[in-house]
């Protein structure tokens, strides 16, 4: 099971900073309220329109919140200024497909060629769940969030391809369209849900055993919902064997400076200079 840890007081620049010093190495699923939180994708520049259209093609799975140039770790939209090479707490390393380390910082592996995609995450919408009173079993258990590889392909791109990956938050039958009304509001954060009930009909083949991240009890009578997860770049990766890319470990996310609800609704695709 994923370590759990609370990050220190005065909001998000104050938990990137003690995450840069390694004092928050856990997912974030549930740190800092209200605020969003991001996935990662770092590709070299040849890569990187491959990837931009990708995203393009899988805006559920993938909502791109920023790029920025080729070189550049310091985000504009999301936290001015922010660090991207140490202000996660886990990153992996990927090498021809194959996940070869998860650093805690990637200031040794940066290079003037790469280019940093920021794309949505559903801990975004998380607290807008628990607050209509829906269950976010994952906060609850204080562990990180399931996330499954499924059998639904993902758009190609170019020379990416690969399996969607979701992420799965269980409840009773009657809450699910409330769930579905709630986290659709959210459109830059994966949005509604792709598919509740039998996980073998997208093709889970064991809850209880997460591709990524920790198991959680579903209660008799509770159904698993699932959401598009931003882990399916990562599977993407592997898949298209990818000769170098960086991205986020699973649940360990950007803290960014935008409240959650400004990713209700909008689109704020965002190319720094």
């Amino acid at each position: 099971m994923s370590p759990r840890q609370e990050p220190a007081p005065g909001g998000p620049s104050a938990l990137r900073a003690a995450i840069a010093r390694q004092e928050v190495t856990g997912p974030t699923a549930g740190l800092c309220p209200g605020y969003a939180q991001a996935n990662l994708v770092i590709l070299p520049r040849e890569w990187a329109f491959d990837f931009l259209l990708f995203g393009l093609r899988n805006r559920q799975a993938c909502p791109i919140l920023e790029v920025l140039d080729p070189g550049v770790p310091h985000t504009q939209a999301m936290a001015r200024g922010a660090d991207l090479r140490d202000t996660l707490p886990r990153y992996r390393l990927w090498q021809n497909g194959e996940l070869v380390d998860e650093p805690l910082d990637i200031k040794h592996l940066w290079r003037d060629d790469l280019v940093s995609f920021l794309l949505g995450c559903s801990f975004s919408f998380d607290d807008a769940l628990v607050a209509a009173g829906l269950p976010v079993r994952h906060q609850e258990m204080g562990r990180n969030v399931p996330m499954y590889c499924t059998s639904l392909p993902a758009a190609p791109a170019g020379r990416l391809s690969g399996p969607l990956v979701v992420s799965m938050r269980p409840m009773a039958p009657e809450m699910v369209e409330h769930a579905r009304r709630v986290s659709g509001a959210f459109g830059e954060a994966h949005g509604e849900p792709v598919h509740s009930g039998d996980p073998a009909e997208i093709g889970i083949a064991d809850i209880g055993r997460p591709d990524y991240g920790d198991a959680v009890t579903i209660n008799p009578g509770e159904v698993p919902v699932f959401w598009a997860c931003g882990v399916t770049p990562q599977a993407a990766v592997a898949a298209s064997k990818v000769e170098m890319a960086i991205t986020h470990a699973p649940g360990h996310m950007f803290i960014t400076d935008l409240r959650a609800e400004d990713l209700a609704g909008s689109s704020l695709i965002s190319c720094a200079a």
